[in-house]
C-alpha cells in the first residue's frame, strides 16, 4: 500500500473498531433488556441471560459491520475535509478514481472479516446461545404447530426397492439433538398409508440411521372391499398389525444438522447449512424461496461493506466547516439504517412476490451503489 493509503487505512480501521464496539454495546444493552422477560422461568437466571446475549454478539457484529464501515469512513473523511487534509491530497494529485480504488482496497479485509464471522463464528455462537436458553428453561424447540415439528422425508428405495415417503412429526427437539414424542407416517410410491410408528425418543446413530426407543409399530395392509360394495378411494379398508419394540433402527435422510436449522433463523445460518437444507427441501418437493433468499443474502451481504465505503467518499468533497463532523456522521447513520431497512424490506417483498432470489438479495446493494457513484460524479463535477 502507498503511504496515503496506509494513512487512510489506519484512520478508518481505528474509527471502525470504535464504532463497531459502541454499536454492539448499545445492542447488547437492548438485547439484555429483552431477555429480562424470561429471567426467573425455570433455571433461567440473570447470568444465563447475560451469557446468551454475549453469545449473540458475533451475529450483531455481522449485522453492524457495513454500517460501522460507513460511519467510520464518513467520520474520517469529514475530519480530513474540516482540517483541509483531503484538499492537500487532491492538490498533490489524488484523483477521485484513485481515492475510490484505495478505499475499496481498504474494505477488502473488512469483507473477509464479515464472511468469517457470518460463516464460522456467528452460526456456532447462535446455536450455543439457543442451547443455553433451552437447557436453562428445560424446554425444547417451539414451532407454530402445537404438535411440534413436521418434516417430510423421502427415501428413493427401501429394503424392497420401492420409494418411500414419510411425514415425520417430532414433538420435542432437545438441544443435544435427541428427539422425543416422534410420530412417523409412511406412504408407498402410490401414496397409500402403509405404516405408522410412534416412538418415545430417538437419537442419531450416524450413517443415515436413527435409533428409536419405545416404539409402537403399526403395519397397515390394504384389503379389497367386499364384493357387494364398490371400492372407495377416500375410505380404504386396512388390516393392521401392531408390534411393540424396545428399539428400532430407522434409515432416514434426516440428520441432526437438518433438524438443528430450527434452532437458528435462516438469516443467521451458515451458507453451508442453508445449502444442505435447501437440497433437502428440493428433494422433497417443498418450497425453498425463503431459504434461497437467505442464501443469496449471505453470499452478497459482506460486499455491502464496499458499497458503504463508496457511499462515504462523496462526504470528503463537502467543505462546509460549521458542524461538519456531527452533521456528516448523522447523515451516515441515517444512510446505514436506511440500507438495513431496505435490505430487510426487499427480502419480504421478494418472498411475497416470488421474485428470483439473486435479484431480491442484490437489488438494495445495487441501488445504494448507484447512489454512491452518482454522488461521486456530482461532487467531482462541482
Amino acid at each position: 500500500m502507498r503511504i496515503y493509503e496506509k494513512y487512510f487505512a489506519r484512520q478508518v480501521y481505528f474509527a471502525f473498531v470504535f464504532v463497531l464496539f459502541a454499536f454492539s454495546g448499545l445492542f447488547f444493552f437492548f438485547d439484555l433488556i429483552n431477555e429480562l422477560n424470561t429471567v426467573g422461568h425455570g433455571n433461567y437466571k440473570f447470568g444465563y441471560a447475560v451469557l446468551r446475549v454475549a453469545l449473540q454478539t458475533p451475529s450483531r457484529f455481522y449485522e453492524i459491520i457495513p454500517v460501522a464501515a460507513l460511519i467510520s469512513a464518513i467520520y474520517v473523511f469529514a475530519q480530513m475535509a474540516a482540517n483541509s487534509e483531503y484538499t492537500i491530497f487532491r492538490v498533490s494529485g489524488l484523483s477521485t478514481g484513485q481515492a475510490l480504488r484505495s478505499l475499496l482496497k481498504i474494505g477488502i479485509p473488512l469483507v473477509i472479516v464479515t464472511y468469517f464471522i457470518g460463516e464460522v463464528v456467528g452460526p456456532y455462537s447462535d446455536q450455543l446461545s439457543e442451547r443455553v436458553r433451552l437447557e436453562a428453561l428445560g424446554s425444547s424447540v417451539s414451532t407454530n404447530f402445537a404438535s411440534g415439528v413436521w418434516v417430510k422425508d423421502t427415501l428413493q428405495a427401501d429394503n424392497n426397492g420401492q420409494s418411500v415417503t414419510r411425514f415425520v412429526n417430532v414433538g420435542k427437539l432437545m438441544p443435544d439433538a435427541t428427539i422425543s414424542n416422534v410420530r412417523i407416517y409412511e406412504f408407498d410410491s402410490k401414496f397409500g398409508l402403509r405404516n405408522v410408528r410412534i416412538a418415545e425418543s430417538g437419537r442419531y446413530e450416524g450413517s443415515g440411521h436413527w435409533l428409536l426407543t419405545g416404539v409402537t409399530d403399526t403395519a397397515l395392509t390394504s384389503l379389497a372391499p367386499p364384493s357387494a360394495k364398490p371400492a372407495d378411494a377416500l375410505n380404504p379398508v386396512y388390516r393392521s398389525t401392531q408390534t411393540m419394540l424396545a428399539q428400532y433402527s430407522l434409515r432416514s435422510e434426516l440428520t441432526p444438522q437438518i433438524l438443528s436449522v430450527l434452532l437458528v433463523a435462516p438469516d443467521r445460518m451458515s451458507m453451508f447449512s442453508l445449502f444442505r437444507y435447501i437440497q433437502h427441501l428440493t428433494e422433497n418437493h417443498q418450497d425453498t424461496q425463503r431459504y434461497d433468499i437467505a442464501l443469496w443474502k449471505k453470499l452478497l451481504y459482506p460486499f455491502a461493506v464496499l458499497v458503504m465505503l463508496v457511499l462515504s467518499l462523496p462526504f470528503a468533497y463537502l467543505h462546509t466547516r460549521a458542524g461538519v463532523v456531527g452533521v456528516k456522521v448523522f447523515g451516515g447513520i441515517m444512510l446505514g439504517m436506511s440500507f438495513q431497512l431496505f435490505n430487510t424490506l426487499f427480502s419480504h417483498i421478494g418472498m411475497l412476490n416470488t421474485w428470483p432470489a439473486p435479484m431480491t438479495a442484490a437489488l438494495p446493494g445495487l441501488l445504494y451503489l448507484a447512489l454512491g457513484l452518482f454522488g461521486l460524479k456530482w461532487v467531482d463535477r462541482h
